[in-house]
């Protein structure tokens, strides 16, 4: 004797296969439900992994806060940066210099080639505490000094530059120098000659928007090209926890007064990183409406069923069923469909996670071109984070998705007289 409710066993019962259209209907429901929280867990789990990827990458190459002083060049730096390393949330301080160069390659054959990238200024000692730059070096060496450079791997292959090579680097006064000279008609033994750099190692550091515009040099070496003396453009701060950057921003800013100016990873980087967090909230909100769909199959397959098993339902009230019991059968089928629809909508999604890169890369073949170009997203491969909230808020809201739709027809079930259900019978 089974101890399972008699609703629950009669809803098994009933959604055993069988060739009517009530059966295809459900079936289509259970394929609509597994298809929802499938594509729902892949895109959210990428997106989820794509924001994890962009930070831990931002993070690597950046520092989680900038101190700049308003409106002019930081000259007391050592000063302010003893302030600043007193909080014991802080772990590394160091200066930094950045601003855009006009860099010219030096080819031995062919054309020259001109770009304007960052050049970001760095103490070599200092650096290992701050960023992941020295562990990042695929090709040289991590050797800033006598006018060394180091270039990210894209800018490399852009300007068609290897470890050895020499190439010209223009500041902004520098370019201004030259304008001046070309306006008074200066030329011969009076022309500018730009100092000149060779670029001692390539980087990746994962993410291609530093790999392709970011080049690195000594901090004396961009002092001198910005002629700032012993001054720098700002101190770069590292933190234990990188999400308390707000909290020690405010207590940072308090204690060096109103003329310096305290940045966090996250301002510097609010755009992208809102544009994310609104696109995976307005993709479950998209998505989600193919469960809602999922549920109109079914209502359409629970009323078709009432109407067909009208006899049955009164005869269940003839032998004493109430109406609780007769609306918790139906209830209980959308309940069975959601369930069956979750667990294998859930296997789809890990399985698709699962092999994510090898379809990608898959595609990419067949069509001919990126499906996930690096030069758009940043990264070569396609993240994903599986977050278990995020799971268990979709398979919820999708199996609560699929009772609500059989609540009319259980609600109609419920209310049917056995007297009505058995007139003609």
């Amino acid at each position: 004797m089974s101890r399972l409710p008699f609703e629950l066993l009669l809803a098994l019962r009933y959604l055993r296969p069988k060739r009517t259209f009530v059966s295809v209907i459900t079936l289509i429901s259970v394929l609509g439900v597994s298809l929802g929280v499938a594509v729902l867990i892949i895109v959210i789990s990428v997106m989820s992994g794509f924001d994890k990827k962009l930070r831990d990458e931002i993070l690597g190459f950046n520092t989680h806060l900038k101190v700049v002083e308003a409106g002019r060049v930081m000259s007391n730096w050592q000063k302010v940066a003893q302030q600043v390393s007193s909080d014991p949330r802080i772990t590394a301080v160091g200066p930094f210099v950045l601003e855009r160069i006009l860099l010219e390659t030096e080819p031995q054959s062919g054309s020259k080639q001109a770009d304007a990238p960052y050049l970001r200024g760095i103490i070599p000692k200092l650096e290992t505490n701050l960023t992941v730059l020295p562990e990042r070096i695929i090709d040289g060496k991590f050797d800033v000094s006598d006018r060394g450079l180091l270039v990210g791997v894209e800018f490399a292959r852009n300007m068609n530059l290897q470890v050895g090579d020499r190439v010209n680097v223009y500041s902004p006064s520098d370019l201004n120098r030259m304008r001046q000279q070309a306006e008074k008609g200066g030329g011969g033994t009076n022309a500018y000659v730009p100092p000149e750099f060779e670029v001692r190692g390539i980087f990746d550091v994962g993410y291609y928007e530093y790999n392709v515009s970011v080049v690195v040099a000594s901090l004396r070496d961009a002092q001198d090209l910005y002629e700032l003396s012993n001054s720098v453009h700002g101190l770069l701060v590292m933190l234990k926890d990188p999400y308390q950057a707000p909290q020690v921003a405010r207590v940072l800013a308090d204690k060096l007064g109103p003329s310096y100016r305290v940045i966090t990873w996250m301002q510097e980087n609010a755009n992208i990183l809102n544009a994310l967090i609104v696109e995976k909230n307005v993709m479950f909100y998209i998505l989600f409406f193919i469960m809602i769909v999922a549920a109109l199959c079914i209502l359409s397959a629970l009323i078709t069923f009432v109407v067909q098993k009208t006899r049955e339902i009164g005869m269940l009230k003839a032998l004493g069923a109430t109406d609780l019991q007769v609306a918790g059968l139906f209830l209980s089928q959308s309940a069975l469909i959601g369930a069956v629809g979750d667990l294998l909508g859930y296997g789809l999604g890990m399985l698709a996670l699962s092999y994510r890169n090898e379809f990608l890369h898959l595609l990419d073949r067949l069509f001919g071109f990126q499906l996930f170009p690096s030069s758009i997203y940043g990264f070569s491969d396609l993240p994903a984070l599986i977050i278990g909230p995020d799971i268990l808020l979709i398979c919820g809201s999708a199996w609560l998705i699929c009772v609500l739709g059989g609540v009319i027809p259980a609600w109609r079930a419920g209310r049917l007289k056995p007297v009505e259900a058995l007139r003609y019978e």
